[in-house]
């Protein structure tokens, strides 16, 4: 079985929801976890806040933020164990990201070390 980090974009990371809502969020977002758990296919995960980011580019220029030129960030990741790509895409359809206009989950294996990619 394969693991599979699955990332979640937010459309505008400037955005701010109220404290109920983000409640809210947390809890769905929770629950969907949990889900995966019950299944014996969640491998970690972890939030990214906004607070203390830093961008660092090409020639070693630092921004603040994990914002730059474009709208969309990445609020945080979970690692899955699927037997293949579409049951990793089929966890990410649950994720309660996409409940936003324009957020997205990106599915991508995660490389091992066999050689083998």
């Amino acid at each position: 079985m394969d693991e599979y980090a699955l990332i979640m974009r937010h459309e505008d990371g400037m955005k701010v929801a109220s404290p109920e809502q983000l409640q809210i969020w947390m809890k769905q977002t929770m629950d969907w976890i949990g889900g995966i758990a019950a299944q014996n296919k969640f491998v970690s995960g972890t939030g990214l806040p906004f607070e203390n980011a830093r961008v660092v580019d090409s020639r070693k220029m630092v921004t603040n933020g994990p914002f730059g030129d474009i709208k969309e960030t990445i609020g945080g990741l979970i690692v899955v164990r699927a037997a293949s790509v579409e049951e990793a895409v089929e966890f990410a359809k649950g994720c309660p990201v996409l409940q936003g206009d324009g957020n997205t989950v990106e599915v991508r294996k995660i490389a091992k070390d066999d050689g083998i990619h």
